[in-house]
């Protein structure tokens, strides 16, 4: 350790712990995709409005649980995905593929995470969002990461599903029941993700060739799938008018949900024409703001 400019001082054992420790939380919170778990939380969290009035503190043992589910889920999919993801620049520092993380801790780290969430959202919400969110965290690593994600080009549509769970478990937190309205915003996730995750893909399509991942731009070709993000945009778009033609949403709803359904089909309809990376990465950006005020949109128009 160094104090100055080529001065050397003897080991610290008690310095050097802390300076591994920070590292260590580091790469277990990596393991949880943190950032993935960013706009999923606030789907629930907008969704909790939409279904009712929640206190605070369902809000915040509804997100936990959520957090603890998808945070398991991802540490697993770290440990089935490690040799895939030693093969790409963007994921081979990640705390398993880079050996920082045995597979074995990072597995046993996930289950627990898992069985938390399974335990407190039993005990202090119901049986209904629990087994919700469960269903969620098997579907993301039995479904699509296990079975669907090395095996079809649907594997994104398919195995969508999981990450378009936390609308339901979040209704079903605030009333102990589903609706068609809950159905509705899980199907806008749903029909969302392909879009999103498709624009992604059209920019790493080299890294999934090399790990040999059948993602749809290595498969079907660069320009079928911008051919079908520009197709599930505008069926997203017929989606998300169903709340209000279904009566749940009014007018404070439907106006910035043709508008935000307007701009993702104009950065669709782009990326099909330009055939550019650019516009793959902002038709990306785009999906990520896009769901976001959607959700928000609902969960103001539910309340005015």
């Amino acid at each position: 350790m160094q104090s100055g400019a080529g001065a050397q001082t003897a080991p610290n054992p008690t310095a050097a712990t802390r300076s591994v420790l920070p590292s260590v939380v580091r790469d277990y919170l990596t393991l949880t995709k943190p950032k993935v778990q960013s706009l999923l939380l606030f789907t629930t969290v907008t969704t909790m409005y939409v279904a009712g009035d929640p206190s605070l503190g369902l809000i915040f043992l509804t997100c936990l649980g959520g957090a603890l589910s998808a945070g398991g889920a991802g540490a697993i999919n770290h440990v089935v995905d490690r040799d895939i993801d030693r093969t790409m620049a963007r994921t081979a520092n990640r705390p398993v593929a880079a050996g920082r993380i045995s597979p074995q801790a990072a597995t046993a780290f996930g289950l627990i995470l898992a069985a938390s969430s399974f335990l407190l959202m039993s005990l202090t919400i119901n049986p209904l969002a629990a087994t919700l969110s469960l269903s969620g965290f098997l579907g993301y690593v039995g479904v699509y990461t296990l079975w669907l994600k090395r095996r079809t080009p649907q594997n994104i549509v398919i195995g969508g599903a999981a990450g378009a769970v936390p609308p339901l478990v979040a209704w079903a937190a605030v009333t102990g029941e589903l609706s068609g309205m809950a159905f509705y915003m899980f199907a806008i996730v749903f029909f969302w993700t392909p879009p999103h995750f498709w624009a992604l893909s059209l920019l790493m399509k080299d890294e999934y060739a090399k790990a040999g991942i059948p993602m749809l731009p290595v498969v079907r070709g660069e320009e079928e799938t911008r051919r079908q993000i520009l197709l599930y945009t505008v069926l997203l778009y017929a989606v998300t008018q169903l709340p209000f033609c279904a009566g749940g949403l009014g007018v404070v709803y439907v106006i910035p949900s043709i508008l935000l359904g307007a701009g993702f089909i104009y950065f669709a309809a782009r990326l099909y024409r330009a055939r550019d990376r650019r516009w793959a990465l902002r038709t990306y950006l785009f999906s990520l703001g896009y769901l976001a005020l959607l959700f928000l949109s609902m969960a103001i128009a539910a309340n005015v």
